[in-house]
């Protein structure tokens, strides 16, 4: 879809989701851009990025938010949304349909503060890198009911959970540092050294930014992953326990079986025709199994 164009002060605003193969050959045919870009702007596996296209003067900007699979079990990836300035107009690609992200860039459009792309893209990076932040938070206190509950009783449902916002956070992780490096390399890029430096400070705003949302990410992935590590380690000796109380078990149950076994046969025995017999061998069965009981425990396996 390509929305209506938008004029404002010094630029002319383009926002676009969930592009047509039509609508792509429409965007190259009537403004100008190339299949490069717009095989950059379409492709929802691409990195973060900037590039600079010399022949076009077009400056290509992608960076990765959050997107929802599961918002009640906190479960997400990351999706790219793209930038183009060509000329005096910005593009925006949100090709996974984000209604929040249409909204953060209306919002930004809205703004008579802003006159130029470059601000305009700026403001918007900064937006978009405090997504992240009610999210985190939001997880940091899914992780602390998680916490007081696993304490109690570790339950597969709420140890899945864990797992999810484990899935979470590498996601953001990964996505958050990506980001991060491209902030960092565009004071470098051609967009940076075109920018004065009000613009500049402003950059270094969305970088700090960036900066202060890893630091989160980290934070809390650090304290997941330890929980989850915890945890895992008491799964793992409660199972064991189980398996040392099943194998004493059967350690004490085949002692009887073996003695009944072997007076069950049909052979002739050693005290086969006395009146108590079956008594001694609960006796012996009762005194052997109290040996093994007490050899295991003296050489500290029970």
């Amino acid at each position: 879809m390509i929305h209506s164009k938008v004029t404002v002060a010094d630029y002319n605003w383009i926002g676009t989701e969930k592009l047509t193969a039509e609508e792509q050959t429409q965007l190259q045919q009537t403004y100008g851009l190339t299949t490069e870009m717009i095989t950059y702007v379409t492709d929802k596996d691409e990195s973060p990025n900037y590039v600079y296209d010399s022949d076009t003067a077009d400056e290509l900007f992608i960076v990765h938010v959050p997107y929802i699979i599961n918002l009640a079990q906190l479960r997400y990836i990351t999706r790219p949304i793209s930038f183009i300035i060509h000329g005096n107009t910005v593009f925006t690609f949100n090709e996974s349909g984000l209604d929040w992200v249409t909204q953060i860039f209306t919002k930004v459009q809205q703004n008579t503060a802003i006159k130029t792309a470059d601000q305009f893209i700026l403001q918007t990076l900064f937006a978009l890198m405090d997504s992240y932040i009610a999210i985190v938070k939001a997880i940091t206190k899914k992780r602390n009911q998680l916490d007081k509950v696993l304490n109690k009783e570790a339950k597969n449902a709420d140890l899945i959970a864990l797992s999810y916002l484990r899935q979470t956070l590498t996601f953001f992780l990964g996505a958050v540092q990506f980001n991060l490096n491209l902030l960092r390399h565009l004071p470098r890029t051609h967009f940076g050294l075109a920018i004065g430096p009000a613009k500049q400070e402003v950059l270094e705003d969305v970088t700090i930014e960036a900066e202060q949302v890893q630091w989160m990410i980290n934070i809390e992935t650090q304290v997941v992953d330890r929980i989850g590590d915890t945890f895992d380690s008491i799964v793992n000796n409660n199972l064991n326990d189980t398996m040392k109380l099943l194998t004493i078990w059967s350690l004490t149950m085949a002692v009887p079986t073996v003695i009944t076994g072997f007076f069950g046969m049909n052979v002739h025995l050693p005290l086969a025709k006395l009146g108590g017999a079956w008594l001694l061998t609960i006796g012996v069965s009762i005194l052997l199994i109290a040996w093994l009981l007490i050899g295991l425990k003296l050489h500290h396996k029970l």
